[in-house]
């Protein structure tokens, strides 16, 4: 009898050990917005579930403050940004790109289509809102300088994130920062489109806007390849299914149901990453170059330090 009851326990322990899933806690860089489609369509869809994981998605109430806590080992992801990785990086944080979200980048210089700005080279004399410092210059100089201008040649005026206010209010000629699958689609719907010039066809190397970072001691951990295995199976699904996709994900919250949130969802499926694990090393190294190169970095460590390619199934 206590033989029977012994491989009875035997046979049920793999059985539960299997049925407890890993948990990990995701902190987004902002808001849920259309930025984060993979990650709710692989939570609704049980596509984490499917590779044993329980994920929990947390908006920041400081959208600078993700990264800092997978840093301290207080959560297991955050979204973050290339460019501020490797700020993160030369100033000590022990972080590391995993995977990809956005495989472009977002950030654009806009500008009101009935504004006075019609090239770059308008820009001179120009109000120019921003609302990161350090990086937004560099990116603006840089888009400058291509047509003979230096940041001196306009007035920088910090709008604190209200880019489109800003711009229809008239305190600024043009904003640099503004995401184009958001404040392109908000200035249309408010009767004044907006037009807008690419920071990587202006001289700026390309580079991925958002990005899975981990701590590096914890890259180990089986739980991030499945991770990344279920947000690319559902970034498939949504391409392949975009407005039932579009469907699930507006139906998890009443705010984002509406026309804006309908047209940065269109606008931003075609950046979404198709393979999140894929890492580009070409492209880091040169962004890299070109952040030192404009002074905001140290000379840059190899790309093998803060951003990695893991094994996906």
């Amino acid at each position: 009898m206590f033989l029977r009851f012994a491989l009875l326990l035997l046979l049920l322990a793999p059985a539960g050990a299997a049925a407890a899933a890993d948990r990990l806690t995701v902190l987004l860089d902002w808001f849920v917005n259309p930025d984060h489609g993979p990650l709710v369509i692989a939570r609704e869809k049980g596509f984490f579930r499917d590779v044993g994981l329980e994920v929990e998605l947390v908006a920041p109430a400081d959208p600078n403050d993700p990264p800092k806590l997978v840093a301290a080992g207080k959560a297991e992801i955050a979204i973050g940004y290339q460019p501020q990785l490797h700020l993160q990086v030369h100033e000590g944080l022990p972080l590391v790109r995993f995977g990809t979200l956005i495989a472009t980048p977002l950030n654009s210089l806009v500008f009101l289509e009935d504004g006075p700005v019609r090239s770059m080279a308008d820009l001179k004399g120009k109000r120019v809102g921003f609302s990161v410092g350090g990086f937004e210059e560099a990116l603006l100089g840089a888009m400058l300088e291509k047509v003979g201008l230096r940041l001196a040649d306009v007035r920088l005026v910090n709008v604190n994130f209200a880019l489109s206010a800003s711009l229809l209010s008239g305190q600024v000629d043009a904003v640099i920062g503004a995401f184009r699958n958001f404040e392109l689609a908000q200035l249309a719907l408010e009767g004044r489109p907006g037009r807008a010039f690419f920071p990587e066809e202006e001289g700026v190397p390309p580079y991925d806007e958002l990005i899975y970072l981990a701590h590096r001691d914890r890259l180990d951990r089986p739980a991030l390849g499945r991770f990344l295995e279920a947000v690319e199976r559902a970034t498939f699904w949504i391409l392949n299914r975009p407005e039932e996709a579009w469907a699930i994900f507006s139906g998890t919250a009443k705010e984002l149901q509406d026309e804006l949130n309908r047209r940065a969802w269109a606008a931003t499926l075609p950046r979404f990453a198709h393979a999140p694990a894929a890492l580009d090393v070409g492209r880091y190294a040169r962004f890299a170059a070109f952040l030192h190169a404009r002074g905001l970095i140290g000379p840059p460590p190899p790309v093998s330090a803060y951003a990695v390619q893991l094994a996906v199934r």
